[in-house]
Order: C-alpha cells, then sequence, then structure tokens
C-alpha cells in the first residue's frame, strides 16, 4: 500500500487537471476521467487497482447518496413525485426486465437471472455526469429537479432488483412469496432505520455541547451508521442513507448552527469532488483487468454484447420518457399533475437522452462475488463487468457529448413557464429587506434610535443595497441584528414551503447569505 502511495496521490492531482481541463473545454468531466484511467492503465508499471468487492458499497455510496439527499430539495421531489417514482421504479424495472430477457436471447450462457442481475446494474442513469453536463446549459427547472429526483430514488430501485438477482443465481432458485416479503422488509426496515438513526442525529447535533468541527465529523459518520445499521438486519442501507439524509437535510435550520452549515457545504463537496473522481478514473484503470477475465468470450464478441444492451438502454429509456408524457396526459383528466401542460416531443426526447451510466453501474459489478458459497467461479462475473464498462464508456461519449448540442437545439428559453431567475431573486431580496425593517422598527424601536449601527442597518433596507460592510458592533447590537437574521431565515423558510412553485434554489441562497451575515458578527 504505501509503496504505491505516490501513484494514488498522482492520481488525485490527475483528477483535479482533467477536471480543470474538462471545464476549460466545455465538457463533462466523467468523460476525460474515464478515458485518461483507461489510457493509463495501459502504460507498463503501472500498479493494478483492486478494491474489495464487498467494501465497494461501503467506502463510495452511502457518502454519495446522503450528499446528493442534502443537495435536493424535497419540496421538487414531492412536487414532481410522480413522475420521479415512474422513471425511479417502473422505468428501472422494465429496464431492468428488457434487458434480461435480450441478454438470456442473444449472450450463450445467459440466464435470466444473469440478465436480470446485469439490468439491476446498468438500469440506473448516473446523476454526476448529467449534472456535469448541465452545469454547461440552460434546462428548464422542472427538468433538472426530475432528474435529481429520479437519480436519487433510482440506485435504491436498482439495487433492490441487483441484490435479488445476485441471490438467485447464488441459489439457483427464486420463490415469489419469500422475495416479496424480503423486499418488503429491505423496504419498510431500510427507510424507518434511516429515519431512527436521522432523528438521533439530529437530537445530538441540537442539544449536545458541539461546535463545527464536531457537527462535520457527525456528518460524515451518519450515512456510514446508517447503512451499516440497516445491512446488518438485512434491510436496503441504500434506502437507510436516502431517507435519513432527506430528513437531516430538510431539518437543517433546526439543529444546525450557521458555521456548522457553511463549513460542512464545503467539506462535503471537497469530499465527493474527490470520491467521484476517484470512480470514474477506476472506470478506465479496471478495464484492461476485466479484458484478461472475459475466459472463452472473444473481445469482439465481448464489446458486440455491450454495444447490443447499451442500444436497448438507450432507445428504452426515450421510449419511456414518452410514456410517462403520455400517462401524465391522460392522468391530468382524473388528478391533479404538477404540470399538465403538453411538452410536445423535445422535452421527453433531451430526458430520454439523459441515460449516462456511471458510479452506481460500477459499484455494483465490482460488488458482485467473486466465488459462490459451494467455491464455485461467480457465472459470467467478468464478462458482466466488461458489459457494464462498455455501457458506461458509450453513454457518457455518446450521450454525454451530444446533449448540450440537444438541449441547445431542442429547449429555448420560451418552453419554460418559470419567471426568470433574475426576476424572482430581486423581489425576494427586497420583500426580505422590508420584512427586517418593519421587525427591526416594531421590536427594537429604543434600540434603533440610539445605535448608529442600526440605523445604517434601516438605511441600507430602505434602499435595498447590499454593499454596505458592518461597523464595529456593540454587544446590543448584536443581539438585534442575531434576531433579525432569525425572522429573515424564518420568513423565507415560510415563504418556501407556503409557494409551491418557487425555487428553492434561490431560497436556499438566501438562506446562505444570512449563515455568512451571522458568522461575520464573530469579526465585528
Amino acid at each position: 500500500m504505501l509503496e504505491n502511495l505516490p501513484f494514488y496521490l498522482g492520481l488525485v492531482m490527475a483528477i483535479v487537471l482533467l477536471i480543470m481541463l474538462a471545464n476549460k473545454i466545455k465538457v463533462a468531466y466523467p468523460v476525460l476521467l474515464v478515458l485518461a484511467g483507461l489510457v493509463i492503465s495501459f502504460i507498463p508499471g503501472i500498479p493494478v487497482m483492486r478494491i474489495d468487492p464487498e467494501l465497494i458499497f461501503f467506502i463510495f455510496l452511502p457518502p454519495l447518496l446522503y450528499e446528493a439527499a442534502w443537495s435536493i430539495s424535497w419540496k421538487e421531489l414531492w412536487r414532481w413525485r410522480r413522475i420521479i417514482s415512474s422513471f425511479a421504479f417502473v422505468v428501472v424495472f422494465l429496464t431492468a426486465m428488457t434487458v434480461a430477457f435480450v441478454s438470456n436471447y442473444f449472450i450463450p450462457g445467459f440466464s435470466l437471472a444473469l440478465g436480470f442481475l446485469l439490468g439491476g446494474i446498468v438500469s440506473p442513469p448516473d446523476a454526476v455526469s448529467a449534472g456535469a453536463i448541465l452545469k454547461f446549459v440552460k434546462v428548464p427547472k422542472r427538468m433538472s429537479s426530475i432528474l435529481e429526483g429520479e437519480s436519487l430514488l433510482n440506485d435504491a430501485s436498482s439495487l433492490l432488483i441487483f441484490r435479488f438477482a445476485v441471490i438467485a443465481v447464488a441459489t439457483g432458485q427464486f420463490i415469489w412469496y419469500e422475495a416479496a416479503l424480503s423486499f418488503g422488509w429491505m423496504l419498510t426496515g431500510g427507510v424507518g432505520i434511516g429515519l431512527l438513526v436521522a432523528f438521533i442525529f439530529m437530537k445530538i447535533h441540537k442539544y449536545l455541547p458541539t461546535d463545527a468541527n464536531m457537527d462535520i465529523v457527525l456528518t460524515f459518520l451518519a450515512p456510514y451508521i446508517m447503512y451499516l445499521a440497516a445491512e446488518q438486519v438485512h434491510s436496503s442501507g441504500v434506502l437507510a442513507v436516502v431517507s435519513g439524509g432527506l430528513l437531516l437535510s430538510n431539518k437543517r435550520y433546526v439543529f444546525l448552527r450557521s458555521g456548522s452549515r457553511l463549513r460542512g457545504y464545503n467539506v462535503w463537496e471537497s469530499l465527493c469532488f474527490v470520491l467521484n473522481g476517484v470512480v470514474f478514473l477506476l472506470i478506465g484503470l479496471d478495464l484492461p483487468e476485466i479484458t484478461a477475465g472475459l475466459g472463452g468470450v472473444s473481445l469482439s464478441s465481448a464489446i458486440g454484447y455491450g454495444i447490443l444492451i447499451t442500444a436497448v438502454l438507450i432507445v428504452g429509456r426515450i421510449l419511456s420518457a414518452y410514456g410517462a408524457v403520455v400517462v401524465t396526459l391522460i392522468a391530468r383528466n382524473f388528478i391533479t399533475v404538477a404540470d399538465s401542460r403538453n411538452p410536445g416531443y423535445k422535452v421527453p426526447f433531451v430526458l430520454g437522452w439523459t441515460g449516462m451510466r456511471g458510479v452506481v453501474s460500477l459499484a455494483a459489478a465490482l460488488s458482485i462475488p467473486v466465488q459462490l458459497s459451494d467455491g464455485a467461479a461467480f457465472p459470467q462475473r467478468n464478462l458482466i463487468l466488461f458489459i457494464t464498462f462498455i455501457v458506461i464508456l458509450l453513454t457518457l461519449l455518446i450521450q454525454g457529448l451530444t446533449l448540450p448540442y440537444l438541449i441547445k437545439k431542442l429547449i429555448t428559453p420560451g418552453m419554460s413557464a418559470e419567471p426568470a431567475e433574475e426576476e424572482v431573486d430581486s423581489l425576494i431580496r427586497k420583500q426580505l429587506a422590508e420584512h427586517a425593517l418593519q421587525h427591526l422598527r416594531i421590536n427594537h424601536q429604543e434600540q434603533l434610535s440610539k445605535h448608529p449601527v442600526l440605523q445604517q442597518m434601516a438605511q441600507k433596507w430602505e434602499t435595498n443595497s447590499s454593499t454596505t460592510e458592518h461597523a464595529l458592533m456593540a454587544e446590543e447590537c448584536k443581539i438585534v441584528y442575531l434576531d433579525i437574521l432569525n425572522q429573515q431565515r424564518q420568513w423565507l423558510l415560510l415563504k418556501n414551503k407556503s409557494e409551491i412553485t418557487l425555487d428553492e434554489d434561490i431560497i436556499r441562497r438566501h438562506l446562505q447569505y444570512l449563515d455568512l451575515e451571522e458568522e461575520k458578527l464573530r469579526f465585528v
């Protein structure tokens, strides 16, 4: 391990440089990292990177899922719950089933159980890849919200399929009523344990004398404890992390201080930056070892199988996107839907084209046991790994490189009925200033009359200026200003909750600004 330390440090440096290059040339960084890993793997003398299959889920998935749960808006998740649920559960299952039948028919030696195993691995699209691409183009908020919500939940549904398929391959049988009971426990147990652990951590943060450093360490422990606790009782660790992360994210302004929120955001962003980079680089680095283990399957045949499965995934997702639109248009006649407008043919096609595969598929493929319980080699393991690699590579290259072009051509600014972000931001800034000024004059009139600093703040809010810096504050002024910041924070949270169509990202930016203002008080 130590003799390879310079190589590992070099990989981290390479990740940083490649992502800088990707941002410069406006290409999604997962594409460059996969290609770079592939190139590096052919350099003579490069150490072989091996990760214990049993640990791959535990190392990468809990923190990445936890960070995704913290980033997503619960309000947006609930607003688009029908289409998100259809993509995250129905489409994932139909995709896995289609892959199972296609692979069983076209790939020699592939049973239906192995087909469902492969389907569970390659069915979930990757949020990191889509997010890296959408950073360079503007899309309607509803589309980005659907993609974020889908990516959070489809990991759980696909990994449930994966787990049952592994059991079916290992035992050679599938008893439906036992599977149904097991599925029910994995679902309810995973969600319940995640919420319970999250509740305990919430109380620890709120009632124990923690500081920002302790709070950040606790946020690191939370996803791993959720995952381990659920897995120990044979329920879904993935669902535990997702449900627990969503609860803590939704209550962050109740139990975390402003300093903990600000520092934690930066630390978590850096951690997931490195983890995602390492995983995408691993995809390329693992190819030679996977290829060497293909056994009796020729390389050309294995590539052909990979292309076939990739085509099935791309076509299947596009058809599913149009199917979701048809169902929504029919359902609007009977129930209230979030958006009843006909999106035409362009938006579903773009949504269907966002099916790049990545981190979760690789983690699932690498976690396939090397041997069965009786010591025999796990059937077709390396072929499944190779097909997974081809699927990831092709979807990243074909869809990842063409998606920005398609968005610019097919998605025009006029297609979104949402108000301009700048207008909403300006309106909230004005309303927030009016709310602060009103609270100051009603509740702190005496302090306002005798402290010039508070008078300057009142003048700033009257003119809605954001350029006034803090003067030296007396302790009484700090108390007043903290009260005003808390009032503004509560007003923002209430506004976000009451206005279902308001973009929560705008609210979060203003909440972060209030946290920064609160932190400034430590230095004035």
